[in-house]
């Protein structure tokens, strides 16, 4: 019986070897490899209960989670009453847009990351009740009463924080209030129009004073420079230009040179007698600018100032279809940046405004 019952054994054996090289485990040479364990197990040592490992797992995890940031851009309004955009770390989540929304509002989130000079938008106390964008890219922000107790004089900035913020997300190209799950026609407040949306083409920190003719003229937007003690950054500006102006290259350009309004606060490091040679040149998203030496501003030779070639790139790639922007000196591209490097490369719009680094 004892042979029997180790024959019966030993072919219980030999069926099992067979059957587990079969799924793998073992190599062809008959080498044992190695498998790594299951990401999810864990090891617990004498006295430790699962649960308790558990707990800890999930809290790691969350840390984790909480950890992660992304970089997104919040517009503010700084020191001179300007709507400012500041590029700030938030927590990664899948509610961007009511995110932003959120880091708005005063007293909020966002006041500990204020930089100096700058305040938040939306009333303290707001809450945002829901984000919904449709498929023809209008975002509707749905607000709590709380969103109307604004200063009169504060109704357009907070539109304009609003639409600007939330139309950094590609996918949104305008912007519609309700308030309580109202929609809005109007702000509340003075009455500024919302009707069927508004977008970037709408404008920011509208300047229209000497501009006799409204109708005759079009919106476009430069960004000039603003300074808080060592802190430097853009600000957009939306000016009337005469319809006269076919090119908008030209007319954001001829903006720049022209400068801020005086008092503005703002400041501007283009030679007043800086020019353009010729049509600026198109392709396949990128332009080409051909200027006089005056574009240089600097006692150095074939230095371009950075504000001068920031406010440049940033002022035209805001219009649709320009993504780079190449700069030539009578018709050379023989420019060198403050850093010593050369300015072989058109040069692209930063992924995000007044970031630690442009």
């Amino acid at each position: 019986m004892f042979n029997r019952g180790a024959r019966k054994l030993a072919a219980s054996v030999a069926a099992l070897l067979l059957l587990l090289s079969g799924c793998g485990l073992f190599g062809k040479d008959g080498a044992v490899k190695e498998i790594d364990p299951p990401q999810d197990v864990s090891y617990l040592e004498e006295g430790q209960s699962l649960q308790k490992t558990t707990e800890k797992q999930k809290e790691e995890k969350n840390v984790n989670k909480a950890t992660e940031t992304v970089k997104r851009e919040l517009y503010l309004i700084d020191k001179n009453g300007f709507v400012v955009p500041q590029t700030v770390e938030l927590p990664k989540t899948d509610a961007v847009a009511k995110q932003v929304l959120e880091y708005l509002v005063e007293d909020g989130p966002v006041s500990e990351m204020l930089p100096n000079g700058f305040r938040a938008v939306l009333p303290a106390d707001t809450r945002v009740l829901g984000v919904k964008l449709e498929k023809d890219g209008t975002i509707i922000a749905d607000f709590s009463p709380e969103f109307a107790n604004y200063r009169p004089e504060d109704e357009k900035k907070i539109l304009q924080a609003i639409t600007w913020t939330l139309t950094q997300f590609d996918n949104v190209k305008k912007v519609k209030i309700r308030i309580n799950g109202y929609d809005q026609d109007v702000m509340p407040v003075n009455k500024t129009p919302i009707q069927d949306g508004v977008s970037r083409a709408d404008g920011i920190n509208i300047e229209a004073s000497g501009v006799i003719d409204i109708t005759n003229t079009h919106p476009v937007t430069v960004y000039f420079v603003a300074q808080q003690g060592s802190n430097t950054y853009y600000v957009p500006v939306t000016r009337r230009v005469s319809n006269k102006e076919k090119d908008d290259i030209v007319a954001a350009v001829n903006e720049l040179i022209k400068g801020p309004s005086y008092g503005s606060g703002l400041l501007s490091e283009f030679q007043p007698d800086t020019q353009l040679l010729g049509k600026p040149k198109y392709e396949d998203g990128k332009v080409t600018l051909n200027f006089n030496e005056a574009i240089y501003g600097s006692n150095k030779k074939n230095v371009i100032l950075d504000h001068v070639l920031n406010s440049l790139v940033l002022s035209l790639t805001e219009q649709k279809g320009i993504e780079s922007v190449a700069i030539t000196v009578n018709g050379k591209a023989n420019l060198v940046k403050e850093d010593g490097k050369t300015l072989s490369e058109p040069v692209t719009r930063p992924e995000n405004v007044n970031a630690e680094s442009f």
